[in-house]
């Protein structure tokens, strides 16, 4: 059923991601911001219109898609769509993450925001695709499925399925290696460990500072990895995903253990899943190392309050 799911995903999802992704732009011209969070983190609590419609219209989709999807359960960081649809508890699950980056999107502070599905069971990810609408003239994919990365310009004069299956395939070959690392879950003191990261010698990057979606610059090689603390299971698998098929992993900064969907915690203050404590994830495995070894002793706790 696996190869079966993931056909369904690859040739139906893209048309909608795209429709998804204009429906983000033209949101975006207006004052869509609501309130419905309330971690304390500026980048959690964000929450538009957009949000909420986006994921509407990606359930929708999977819904009306084939009917092998009704097989998957549904993890979407809002609450909209015909969840009811679909099992609560499943084998695999489809996750969704209508708008990652929503407060870069709501202050229209920058380009970076993203349409993203993934498809998992509780050991690893096993389909991710990355819409984003905003970065380069129609927008930019990345996708994962095999044993394929692959990453590159949209063309909204050609099918997106076409589009997908032209772009290059990333391997260690063509994939520079970077030494730049994404932080982010660390609330106040992002900027603090991205300086330590930058003092292990790689270069780190703090949440303001990115210069764009993390997933295309993870998988094009202009970024070598992340460290996130408790990471959400609605964006960081992509990560996870690119990092696996190119030789390298996510694992538990405290343990070295590779990171999996047995263990994962609801977060109420920011009502969305998470995998527990600090996980570094990167292409490289001496990059990976480096990452673990710094942040095993921070702390695991996210709230200190």
């Amino acid at each position: 059923m696996l190869d079966d799911i993931i056909a369904a995903l690859s040739k139906d999802m893209p048309n909608a991601m795209r429709w998804g992704g204009a429906v983000a732009k033209r949101l975006r011209q207006f004052n869509v911001a609501i309130e419905g969070k309330s971690s304390g983190n500026a980048n959690t609590d964000a929450l538009t219109l957009a949000d909420l419609s986006v994921q509407e219209l990606l359930v929708a989709a999977l819904r009306d898609s084939d009917p092998v999807l009704r097989n998957c359960a549904i993890d979407g960081e809002e609450e909209t769509g015909d969840l009811g649809k679909f099992p609560e508890q499943a084998k695999y699950t489809i996750a969704l993450d209508p708008i990652d980056g929503t407060k870069q999107y709501r202050d229209r502070s920058g380009n970076g925001y993203a349409v993203m599905l993934t498809l998992r069971s509780v050991d690893t990810i096993h389909y991710s695709l990355v819409y984003v609408p905003e970065t380069g003239e129609d927008g930019t994919w990345v996708e994962v499925s095999g044993d394929r990365v692959t990453v590159g310009p949209d063309d909204h004069s050609r099918p997106a399925r076409e589009v997908l299956d032209s772009l290059p395939v990333m391997t260690n070959d063509n994939r520079p290696d970077s030494n730049k690392i994404y932080l982010i879950g660390f609330q106040e003191r992002d900027p603090d460990c991205a300086q330590a990261v930058t003092d292990s010698g790689l270069h780190g990057f703090a949440p303001d500072d990115m210069p764009g979606s993390i997933y295309p610059l993870l998988a094009s090689g202009e970024f070598g990895g992340s460290l996130i603390h408790s990471p959400n299971i609605y964006d960081f698998p992509v990560s996870l995903h690119i990092a696996r098929v190119l030789g390298g992993d996510a694992i538990w900064c405290h343990s070295g253990e590779p990171v999996n969907f047995q263990e994962m915690w609801m977060d109420d203050r920011a009502d969305m899943l998470r995998l527990p404590a600090i996980v570094a994830c990167s292409v490289n495995r001496e990059t990976l190392q480096t990452l673990a070894d710094l942040a095993k002793d921070w702390n695991r706790v996210r709230y200190n309050d």
